[in-house]
């Protein structure tokens, strides 16, 4: 998405791509986009139905709430639960990003498992804001609050971020996804992309998710005998992508900042001829960095989210998106015992 010429704030240049479930059910997520030019001013929002997981992607965002600021910056999550009310500040201008809408509880951390105590997102680099308060008397100051899928309105002649100090643990907070510890094959072949989960919202399933916040930080490839960029598969579960800055490492074409992709359930995708050739033709005798200027995370789910009408009407689809992957070819050859092929 661009971001708008005309003025819009957070909440007007919020857009829905997917989703599934009910908040009803409180049960589902939903997937949106935003793009903004200006602050929210003198009004607020709340979300009845669910947690709020903010991706800024360009321009930082200064999110006032009722238990103080939070400044995030792109490579930064803000997560916002459910009831909170908070004004979105653009401190450096026009901001785009993605927004990812929860239905059934609250994200947690991921079993670490074999892993053991230390690895991924460590719990002291999630950083909750410090008590600050709005005392100012308004001639009018509007709250919008989300309940059910819709919005309504409510005005009052005081800031709803009056609140002088709070204490416990149901806090909003703010995550630098460049402190995650990555964890990798050392050998040969893939680990599950589950292995970089940053948040989880856990399913009744075990081993599935809700949802699941996924990142491809900077990080080593090491993997001997391995088609080591994300290899071609079909998966139960349903992959949103999103690139906050860089280059991709599984597209060398098309895929932008601020961009985004859906492989839904079961629907076969991969690496783009390009990348693949290239993989091809430098082997996989020494290690490859991926890059320190790329960031690019994922949305993945066990629930099958439907696209809007919105999105699929939208002028920043891309139709040519399959193009990526035409001329492919096989390297596959096999070779007899007298070294013929």
């Amino acid at each position: 998405m661009k971001i708008p010429e005309s003025p819009t704030d957070f909440l007007e240049g919020l857009f829905t791509i997917c989703g599934a479930g009910s908040p009803f059910l409180r049960h589902g997520y939903a997937i949106h986009l935003y793009a903004a030019n200006k602050s929210m001013e003198n009004y607020a929002f709340a979300n009845a139905d669910g947690d709020f997981l903010i991706v800024p992607q360009e321009g930082r965002l200064l999110v006032k709430t009722e238990f103080g600021k939070l400044l995030a910056s792109p490579g930064e999550i803000i997560v916002l639960q459910q009831g909170f009310r908070f004004s979105v500040c653009l401190p450096d201008g026009p901001s785009r990003g993605y927004v990812a809408e929860v239905y059934d509880g609250h994200f947690r951390l991921p079993e670490l498992g074999p892993i053991g105590a230390n690895g991924l997102a460590a719990p002291r680099d999630f950083m909750v804001p410090t008590a600050w308060f709005d005392n100012t008397q308004y001639s009018e100051f509007k709250v919008v609050q989300k309940f059910g899928g819709e919005l309504f309105e409510a005005r009052q002649t005081f800031s709803p971020f009056n609140v002088v100090a709070w204490d416990g643990n149901y806090a909003p907070y703010k995550y630098d996804m460049k402190k995650f510890c990555p964890f990798n094959t050392v050998l040969f072949d893939h680990a599950d992309p589950s292995i970089n989960t940053v948040l989880t919202l856990p399913s009744e399933r075990p081993g599935v998710a809700v949802l699941d916040l996924v990142v491809f930080p900077p990080r080593w490839l090491t993997a001997e005998h391995t088609f080591r960029p994300p290899y071609f598969h079909r998966n139960c579960m349903s992959e949103f992508m999103g690139l906050i800055y860089g280059s991709y490492e599984g597209k060398a074409e098309g895929f932008l900042p601020g961009g985004s992709s859906l492989h839904n359930c079961m629907t076969p995708h991969g690496v783009d001829t390009i990348t693949y050739e290239n993989t091809i033709a430098r082997g996989c005798e020494t290690p490859t960095k991926i890059s320190e200027e790329t960031l690019a995370f994922m949305f993945e789910s066990s629930l099958i989210p439907k696209v809007t009408k919105w999105a699929l009407a939208s002028p920043h689809l891309d139709k040519d998106y399959y193009k990526g992957w035409v001329g492919l070819q096989s390297h596959f050859a096999i070779e007899n015992a007298n070294g013929r092929t």
